[in-house]
């Protein structure tokens, strides 16, 4: 092989498609297997939004559009955003990109220098430090502890600020734990910024995906976010669009021209058909992701008391999101080994707590983005299977 560059050896990769890999193979040799590794809504696309889509390739939408995205489709988010957030956002704010995951790489490539340090949270999405490292940037964890229900402990985080920190990322509600962020503390991490010297990446792809109201609390509802935050939004997870790749970021406005000229660099545009059906489902009926989430609720809600009657395992109550962060602690044994054990014994896959960290070791993601009849079979085989692991 020829020599690769260095820099590469600095990439992360994400677990779920690891795990799910792997269970494609046990399902081909015909092991049922109860998905719970995927952060993925098992439900299909609304079809007006797919119909739109259709219609947007018929209208000629097959060909070049702007870096930052089709005129009309910047309009729709920024107005979706000030809707939302009840702020005025301008459209001359929105970059459109193939996913939300690109906001995160161009987020430190234009703003994190080598030495540069970024704070992140520990357990989080694992492309957070993947692309710190990547652009040269100091990795330092924020640990999210049990005892603070996963929550980001604002006092520890403005500890552990410094001249060399470059952004924070903050993403509420939280992948992997379900914890959501009050308003006054998402205020609290805000005025730690200056937007000039020091940026927050604020990731909020589940800010509807949220069981205590309509939406969850945003640091984008404060007017001064506007100089300070970059704003990660999409459409994979609230309308089921994870296989269409649309996300979009709302900049502060210096920002706007170097993230263009990344995306010209990178891959021109998000695709414009795309871009067409996501103003659709803003702008369509909203009865689909409403359902989506009253469903996810309802397997909460059955999950949550059903693990914690279990003896060795137990969960905080997730506030949003779709994922229940179960402590295995008292099984004595690495995340890893169990969730191998869990996958080819006992046909439950799940994540390691370790793929979103350090802090993970001790824990197991377990997405309830999956069928009732998967997450009541699922949940017998751990009653079955985890009493066997204890030493």
């Amino acid at each position: 092989m020829a020599h690769l560059a260095e820099r590469l050896n600095n990439l992360g990769s994400e677990g779920a498609f690891e795990v799910l890999a792997k269970t494609k193979v046990l399902e081909a040799q015909g092991k049922k297997i109860a998905h719970f590794e995927i952060g993925e809504p098992d439900f299909d696309t609304p079809e007006n939004i797919k119909k739109a889509a259709y219609e947007a390739l018929e209208k000629g939408y097959t060909h070049y559009v702007p870096s930052l995205g089709v005129p009309e489709a910047r309009e729709a988010y920024a107005k979706y955003v000030s809707k939302t957030r009840n702020v005025e956002v301008d459209p001359g704010q929105i970059i459109v990109t193939a996913g939300a995951k690109p906001l995160i790489f161009y987020t430190m490539m234009a703003l994190v220098n080598p030495g540069d340090e970024v704070i992140y949270p520990d357990p989080g999405y694992p492309i957070y430090s993947s692309a710190v490292r990547f652009a040269g940037g100091v990795p330092k964890p924020i640990v999210l502890r049990e005892e603070n229900n996963f929550r980001l402990d604002v006092d520890e985080l403005k500890r552990m600020v410094t001249p060399k920190t470059k952004v924070i990322i903050v993403n509420s509600p939280h992948n992997p734990t379900g914890s959501v962020l009050n308003k006054e503390e998402l205020k609290a991490i805000l005025d730690l910024a200056d937007g000039e010297h020091l940026f927050i990446l604020c990731d909020e792809l589940y800010h509807r995906i949220y069981y205590n109201g309509e939406m969850a609390p945003s640091m984008y509802e404060f007017p001064e976010a506007k100089e300070k935050v970059i704003l990660m939004e999409g459409f994979s997870k609230i309308y089921a669009m994870t296989g269409w790749r649309l996300g979009y970021g709302v900049l502060p406005p210096d920002l706007v021209p170097w993230f263009s000229k990344l995306q010209t660099n990178v891959y021109s545009h998000a695709p414009a058909f795309v871009q067409v059906a996501g103003i659709e489902a803003y702008n369509g009926p909203q009865d689909a992701p409403k359902a989506m989430v009253e469903e996810f609720k309802r397997r909460r809600d059955y999950i949550v008391p059903r693990v914690n009657s279990m003896d060795l395992v137990h969960c905080v109550e997730p506030q949003g999101a779709f994922y229940a962060w179960l402590n295995i602690k008292k099984l004595n044994r690495p995340s890893n080994e169990v969730a191998e054990y869990l996958l080819n014994e006992a046909g439950v896959a799940v994540l390691t707590g370790t793929s979103f960290g350090e802090s993970g070791e001790g824990y197991l993601r377990m997405s309830y983005a999956a069928s009732m009849e998967d997450i009541k079979y699922g949940l017998d085989q751990l009653e079955k299977y985890l009493p066997k692991l204890v030493k």
